[in-house]
Formats: C-alpha cells, sequence, structure tokens
C-alpha cells in the first residue's frame, strides 16, 4: 500500500492556464488582426488610380483608350474577275480596329462610300491573287488604305489600325 500512496503523490496534473494569459492571447490576436486590416487598407487605398472629381471630368481632354475598338461591317460578295470564262465569288467579312470611338462613328456616318470603295475594289481581283496567303495580307493594306481616304473634301484621313478579315470565301 505504500507504494499506491507513493504513486498518488507523484503524479503532477496540467497546470490549467489563467484568466490573465487568456486575456493576453485576446489582447494579441486583436491587435494582430487590427494591425493586418489597416495594412490592408493601406495598401489598396495607396494603390488605386486617383479618379478625377466630376468637375475635373467635364474639363479633361479625353485621352486615347488603351484598349482598342473592334468595328464589325457587314459581311460583302462580289464577283470577281475571271480569265477562265467562269464566275467566281468572293464572300468577306471584315472587322476593323481603331485606336478612337470617334472614327468609329465617322465611319457609320460615311458607310455607304467606304463600302462602294471595298466593293469596287474586290470586283477587281481575281481568285488567283487573293488565294496565297500574301494575297490577302495585301488586300488588307489595300482595303485599309481605301478605307483611311477622307470621306469629305478638306477633312483629315481616319486613322485604322488594322483590317481583320472574318470571313473570307472564294468560289
Amino acid at each position: 500500500m505504500a507504494s499506491t500512496t507513493a504513486n498518488q503523490q507523484g503524479t503532477v496534473q496540467p497546470a490549467t492556464p489563467g484568466p490573465m494569459k487568456r486575456i493576453i492571447l485576446i489582447v494579441l490576436i486583436a491587435l494582430i488582426a487590427a494591425g493586418a486590416a489597416a495594412g490592408g487598407t493601406w495598401f489598396f487605398m495607396s494603390h488605386r488610380e486617383a479618379a478625377p472629381a466630376p468637375a475635373q471630368m467635364a474639363t479633361a481632354a479625353p485621352a486615347l483608350s488603351a484598349v482598342p475598338v473592334f468595328f464589325p461591317l457587314e459581311p460583302m460578295t462580289v464577283n470577281l474577275q475571271s480569265d477562265d470564262g467562269q464566275q467566281h465569288y468572293l464572300r468577306i467579312g471584315l472587322t476593323l480596329k481603331l485606336n478612337d470611338p470617334k472614327v468609329q462613328q465617322q465611319l457609320t456616318d460615311h458607310m455607304p462610300e467606304v463600302r462602294s470603295r471595298v466593293l469596287l475594289a474586290l470586283s477587281n481581283k481575281h481568285p488567283d491573287d487573293l488565294a496565297p496567303l500574301e494575297g490577302k495580307r495585301a488586300l488588307a493594306t489595300e482595303l485599309r488604305t481605301l478605307i483611311e481616304q477622307p470621306n469629305d473634301k478638306g477633312a483629315a484621313p481616319i486613322s485604322i489600325e488594322d483590317v481583320l478579315f472574318t470571313e473570307f470565301v472564294v468560289q
């Protein structure tokens, strides 16, 4: 029996944390959370672009948009020139890549003239000229030059970044 009393005296019970340790731990967690919230707020507020005030927006000159504007034209079908006596057709869809949204409005206002120029240029082509990749690239460059021509006398030329084919079928 002496051994059982010795065992009971030798066992150590784990110490329970006092109320002071719990308070310190809660305060420490609250301080870390507040610091993280303040740091995150500072980071996002300091890296945000300053938006102009409404009064400044009216007087500021509009900057060119960094995102290009894509202006699709209605598909066109034209007869091609042929030396072999057969009828050949070209069905073409074009999308213009523009830097300025104002150019889109100018093109819309003069769309019959633009389409006429494009159709006349396409009807002069031979199917053999349009078959290779280089022929298509040359056509895109030619169409860009045609579309950029001013529509009104004394007007500045229209600026088009690129002419993109969205449909190209030769029969």
